[in-house]
């Protein structure tokens, strides 16, 4: 027992030791991770630990940006339903759909980012604005093209929601949290217009091959199986992709 107790004292005073030394040096070597520095004009800088940080959070939003803020939502939905339109259940699969729909992504929104990097990445990268000016110049393009692509009718409607009732004169000074769901309400709306017009003609030919093959009084064969061949070799004849592909990107006011 006393040997052990021995050991114990002796564990403690060295960890007492090591914790005060530890604490020293903390004092003279360690940087302090967290600083928020005062602008002339009132702004604050946050130092370059904190900005990294931000920027670490922010790469675990990317994917909800790029689905809610940009053209890959009308995009996605429209594929979607054309494969149900044709009576296809797993091809194209899903993993092509979204390849698709972000790369044509990319390009239509290509305009909007070189606008971005132009006015808020590049002049950060040169130190000629401080991080959030970056921030503010990022978000105009953006908020340009959301805005030319959202309804009034569905602004107002999350105007009323939010309770912002006539506190904006025009649609330019709605936040984006306001912005952003109505932004996605207008892309969903469209993107189911385009994909009713897409599927007339598909459900067409289901009627013309259900009516000839109830007329034949086979009425055990489902119609969606002869009508499949015909619903590919019809959407190869008129070039289906192209024509949605270049529908798509019309839509969004590109080549006007």
């Amino acid at each position: 027992m006393i040997k052990l107790s021995m050991w114990i004292k002796l564990a403690l005073f060295i960890c007492l030791v090591l914790g005060i030394n530890a604490d020293l040096f903390a004092q003279q070597q360690g940087i302090s991770a967290v600083t928020v520095t005062t602008n002339d004009d009132g702004s604050q800088e946050y130092s370059m630990t904190l900005q990294a940080l931000f920027i670490m959070t922010a790469l675990s939003l990317i994917p909800a940006f790029v689905m809610m803020m940009t053209s890959f939502t009308r995009i996605i939905v429209v594929l979607s339903i054309l494969r149900q339109a044709i009576g296809l259940q797993q091809s194209p699969s899903n993993q092509i759909l979204i390849g698709v729909s972000l790369f044509l992504s990319m390009f239509i929104m290509a305009p909007v980012f070189e606008e971005m990097n132009q006015t808020a990445l590049q002049p950060y990268l040169n130190e000629e604005m401080t991080s959030m000016q970056a921030f503010e110049a990022a978000k105009a393009p953006m908020r340009e093209f959301m805005l030319s692509q959202t309804r009034i009718t569905d602004l107002e409607t999350f105007v009323r929601i939010g309770g912002y009732e006539g506190q904006f004169d025009s649609p330019e000074q709605v936040p984006m949290t306001v912005l952003i769901p109505a932004f996605v309400t207008s892309e969903l709306k469209t993107a189911f217009q385009i994909g009713f017009m897409l599927f007339i003609p598909f459900l067409i030919l289901d009627l013309v091959v259900a009516s000839i093959l109830m007329a034949m009084g086979m009425m055990m064969l489902s119609p969606m199986i002869v009508s499949l061949p015909f619903k590919l070799m019809l959407f190869v004849l008129v070039d289906g992709w192209n024509l949605i592909f270049g529908t798509l990107a019309t839509s969004f006011g590109m080549g006007v």
